[in-house]
């Protein structure tokens, strides 16, 4: 499909065509929507979908190859409507924060007032009779930001009076942004997922030069026959492409193979992509950690996966929580605020041991716990802030449904329901490590 535009020329249409693959329709749409360089377009685009799927790459892609003047701004970077502003401020002026003008940026830009006065100056001074694009990555964290920064930069056009379109790139719909005050509406574009053909296609192009170009599409059709149901992030299927491939062309190195012998190079390649699907897919280890593993296992002959990886795949917060489950299980509820309670003070443990307590509580098993002290142990181990929505009750009920926590009472009682948590002390060492939770230094038992 050849882009045909009358704005720009063939070569720079050319030269994107090649750049992006199996997005032509959404570029296609896209300059359409911009239109020539020097009419004014929509005041605000917002374009959606999943992550990885090319939303990025093709706005940093257009507005290079047709070199559009524009501001590309990650809004997880910026985490302050003051570094947004000047961000943008400082690309579309071309300045840049060095030692020499001690990393100061173009203007001090505290207000969203002072960003439209600025803007105008910027585009007085370099920009003249053209659009302006200024993009707005992980747009959703707008949202964290002073309520006027998302209505104002909807209607950045009608507040400069400048040809300015301002792009919004977000995981979210946009029903999740609209303020309740109103707003002018954007044009939405939806960018949908990658399909298998347009994955191996993608995929394909990496092909390294020492091999031809059917070798390399045989190894990803076979990677995406393992990795597809569970994976469709292009960033990952990249990721396990590169790291995967040295083991599939391995017999062709050492000549026990020919390229087009496919069953020979599966059998090889097949434990090796199942255990990249346990330990690298699953970011139990690094990359680096995964390949030191295979050459040391490679030595002695076997080739094995983690000794302590976790042995059921959970969410983040389900492992805390089960962390959470079991210390509430096995120690104490007055020693929560030895290990819990920050400034609580030394309190020695022969100060608060009973006659019945000689015995280890792992002996003596698992006690159940409510559910109020199970999130506020959650809430003091988990790293940051855990709000109490829906998505972790959801998870607490997902635990009893693995039988990794049990119910215990009913739930027409009126103190509400308990729980006990039902793994070993190795399991929960296992899931506590993923997470880098030394768990000993919290279980009453160790003290």
């Amino acid at each position: 499909m050849a882009f045909q535009h009358q704005g720009y020329s063939e070569a720079e249409l050319r030269t994107l065509e090649e750049a992006v693959i199996c997005r032509e329709a959404q570029v296609s749409s896209l300059l359409n929507i911009f239109g020539e360089r020097q009419h004014y377009s929509f005041p605000s685009i917002f374009i959606y979908g999943h992550t990885a799927t090319g939303k990025t790459y093709v706005m940093q892609t257009i507005l290079k190859i047709l070199k559009l003047p524009h501001a590309i701004v990650n809004c997880v970077e910026c985490f302050t409507s003051r570094l947004l502003l000047e961000q943008i401020l400082n690309q579309l002026h071309g300045h840049c924060p060095i030692p020499e003008n001690e990393y100061s940026a173009y203007e001090r830009c505290d207000t969203l007032n002072d960003f439209v006065r600025f803007f105008k100056q910027v585009i007085n001074q370099n920009i003249q009779h053209e659009t302006v694009y200024i993009v707005l990555d992980k747009a959703e964290h707008l949202r964290d930001m002073e309520a006027n920064l998302l209505p104002g930069f909807l209607r950045l056009q009608e507040l400069t009076g400048s040809n300015v379109t301002v792009v919004f790139l977000s995981e979210l719909v946009w029903e999740k942004f609209r303020p309740n005050t109103g707003c002018l509406e954007p044009f939405t574009l939806y960018f949908t997922d990658y399909g298998k053909v347009e994955l191996q296609r993608i995929l394909s192009c990496d092909h390294p030069a020492e091999y031809s170009e059917d070798f390399y599409a045989a190894y990803i059709n076979i990677l995406l026959g393992v990795f597809y149901t569970v994976c469709r992030d292009l960033k990952e299927l990249k990721h396990l492409a590169a790291l995967t491939f040295p083991k599939f062309c391995e017999p062709v190195l050492k000549g026990e193979a020919k390229e087009n012998d496919t069953r020979r190079l599966w059998k090889n390649i097949e434990p090796h992509l199942k255990k990249a699907m346990q330990t690298v897919y699953l970011r139990e280890i690094s990359s680096l950690q995964w390949e030191k593993l295979q050459q040391s296992n490679e030595e002695t002959g076997i080739l094995k996966g983690l000794s302590a990886h976790a042995h059921v795949e959970l969410p983040y917060y389900s492992k805390f929580l089960l962390i959470a489950a079991y210390l509430a299980s096995y120690n104490p509820a007055r020693t929560d605020k030895r290990f819990f309670v920050k400034h609580h003070g030394k309190i020695k443990k022969t100060n608060f041991l009973k006659k019945h307590e000689k015995t280890s509580n792992h002996l003596l098993g698992p006690k159940p716990f409510p559910l109020d002290r199970l999130l506020a142990i959650l809430y003091s181990v988990v790293d940051s802030k855990v709000a109490p929505t829906a998505n972790i009750f959801s998870q607490i009920s997902s635990l009893v449904t693995l039988q990794l926590l049990t119910s215990v009472g009913h739930d027409d009682q009126l103190d509400g329901a308990k729980y006990k948590c039902t793994v070993s002390l190795d399991f929960i060492r296992a899931i506590a490590r993923t997470v880098n939770f030394d768990i000993i230094k919290y279980l009453y038992d160790f003290l």
